[in-house]
Parts: C-alpha cells; structure tokens; sequence
C-alpha cells in the first residue's frame, strides 16, 4: 500500500513539480506543477462524515487528484480500486484515492495524469 511518502516521491519526479502546504484549515501535503496543485491530502471534514450516514467513511489517507474532465472522472470512478467521489467534488473534474486500497502502479499512473491535466502545454512534451 502506498503511503504519503510513496506519492512525493512519485509527484517530485515529475518535471517542475513542488511540494507546499494545502490552504485549507487542516495542514497537508499538496503538489503542484508551477503554480498549479495536481494533488493534495483531502481529510473528511464533518460534514463530509456526516454526508456518508450510515456507509462506512474510508478510513486512512485520503488524496484529492485533477483529473482532465468530467468524462475522465466517471472512467477513473468506473473502474473502482480505490478511486471515490464525495457530494462536495460533484461537477469539479476531481477524484479521491483512498491510500490503503488503490494498487501501487495504478496510484502512480493517476498522478501522471493529473499533473498532465494541470502542466502547461510546453512542459508536458517533458514527460518521459
């Protein structure tokens, strides 16, 4: 199971990425390509808990990722393994990854894609 460090690793080896501090109230691990976050730590908030009423909530690390569209986030959410969505991303073209489910190769393939679906059209011809 891939951990926070997995996906650092995995993020910093793409060209031009960083690694800041989410914005939001909870302190976190984002990446971005220039100024743009592909990825991010995405904690529940109370009322995201709330929301999922009697389901269970996934438990563990949860990671937010850009995806390019709508369309792409219904196939990523589609094929499962770990991949969810919650009411609050409804209409943004982003997915969740639950940490301790999603497969190694496919976590890192994800990553990849969101950092193509932010990177700017110069860079992406970058990408081995």
């Amino acid at each position: 199971m891939p951990d926070l460090d997995d996906v650092a690793r995995w993020c910093l080896a793409l060209p031009e990425t960083t690694e800041t501090l989410t914005r939001q109230g909870t302190p976190g691990r984002a990446w971005q390509v220039g100024t743009k976050k592909f990825a991010w730590e995405r904690p529940f908030s109370k009322a995201d808990v709330k929301r999922f009423g009697d389901a269970p909530v996934p438990p563990g690390t949860i990671l937010a990722l850009y995806v390019e569209d709508e369309g792409e986030k219904q196939s990523v959410l589609a094929e499962g393994g770990g991949f969810l969505t919650i009411p609050h991303l409804d209409g943004y073209p982003i997915v969740l990854v639950e940490l301790a489910v999603v497969e190694p190769a496919r976590l890192r393939e994800a990553l990849e894609d969101a950092w193509l679906a932010k990177a700017p059209p110069t860079l992406r011809d970058r990408l081995p």
